[in-house]
């Protein structure tokens, strides 16, 4: 499900579902706080998220897992695990680089929104599509996306669902960059070359102080 590089100080985590656009399946997200866990105790200094297969992330994989629990409790225990990987990501305290190509939709966009610099492919595309799943937002999404949008721009995608382009998460300020899709890893790979060259304390201090 998910693929972990080194390079110096730069780890890179690839959420390695193609076939399935990348979707996380109910046990993913332990695994992806397991590993968010792993970087924040390890040396390396800056983590870079993205996807295989020219996708970001599609969000949950709300196939058969969501067909074969038939309580609510056990729902409520999948959505303990998604929310245990946001606070898995929103807890680093070393930066962190978002690297999205195609789809990054439902907890997939969040996933993205939440780390500290989005880059983002002129064919990336953003949704916050739980409404079209009869679901509500998550993976930090109530509390992130008025942030950085304000609030009437984050209540019309929220409850519409409806698809962001690249270019037009630039203007909205939900990404920092858009690059063409070739140059997506290598954008990224010097974003995170500054990110490790810099203070780490006080990289430390600026995250808790903005968050």
């Amino acid at each position: 499900m998910f693929t972990i590089s080194d390079e110096g100080p730069i780890r890179t985590l690839t959420i390695d579902n193609p076939a399935r656009r990348n979707a996380v399946p109910r046990e993913g997200w332990l695994a992806l706080a397991g590993h968010l866990g792993d970087f924040a105790a390890s040396d390396a200094r800056v983590l870079v998220i993205t996807g295989a297969g020219g996708d970001f992330c599609s969000g949950a994989d709300l196939g058969g897992d969501l067909a074969a629990m038939t309580s609510s409790v056990t729902r409520y225990e999948w959505m303990q695990h998604v929310a245990t990987a946001t606070r898995a990501l929103h807890g680093l305290v070393k930066p962190t680089v978002a690297a999205v190509d195609g789809v990054a939709v439902g907890a997939g966009m969040n996933l993205a929104l939440g780390c500290d610099v989005v880059i983002a492919t002129d064919r990336a595309r953003f949704s916050e599509i739980f409404v079209r799943r009869g679901l509500t937002v998550d993976f930090g999404g109530t509390w992130l996306l008025p942030r950085l949008v304000g609030l009437a721009r984050a209540k019309e995608l929220a409850l519409t669902g409806r698809i962001v382009g690249g270019e037009e998460a630039l203007d909205l300020g939900l990404v920092a960059q858009v690059v063409a899709p070739g140059e997506l890893m290598q954008s990224a790979a010097a974003v995170a070359d500054e990110l490790a060259a810099a203070a780490p304390i006080a990289q430390r201090f600026v995250k808790e102080g903005m968050d």
